[in-house]
């Protein structure tokens, strides 16, 4: 089952890239960003909800929905700026330099999730191969960025 979640993460990788060139063009051909923006997330909601439908899925009571903490919600609208981000920087910098430094955007920050255990994530040290690898893949984006 592991080597299927590598793939998995391995194939999101490869959506990404791609979603990052459908949502740009979707932004060229409405002139605006923001509609862009919602449209992509407009569909993603739809998608999500037959799939939750189709799962016989259920809501939770109303008094574990107010239980949450606030910041448990902001999910959604960090991906609101980020997939906003990519609609206005990929036209500028390209997919590539702007897949590079998210990539290394995402590292940093996952190694200092982990280092810390921060929002619930089990503590995974920030030992010498992490921290090798940081570097090597910074070392990449300057080599893509140079471009």
């Amino acid at each position: 089952m592991y080597p299927l979640f590598l793939l998995l993460a391995f194939l999101t990788g490869v959506a990404i890239s791609i979603q990052a060139g459908v949502n740009s063009n979707l932004r060229l051909g409405l002139n605006n960003p923001v509609l862009a923006a919602l449209i992509s997330f407009g569909t993603g909601f739809v998608t999500l909800l037959i799939l939750h439908l189709g799962m016989r899925g259920s809501l939770p009571p109303m008094t574990t929905l107010r239980s949450l903490a606030w910041w448990k919600y902001t999910g959604g609208v960090i991906g609101a700026v980020y997939v906003t981000t990519v609609i206005l920087s990929v036209p500028r910098i390209g997919t590539a330099n702007l897949v590079s430094l998210s990539v290394a955007g995402q590292l940093i920050a996952a190694v200092v999730l982990d280092h810390y255990g921060l929002l619930g994530f089990a503590q995974h040290s920030a030992n010498g191969w992490r921290l090798l690898g940081i570097i090597l893949i910074l070392a990449g984006v300057w080599l893509v960025v140079k471009n």
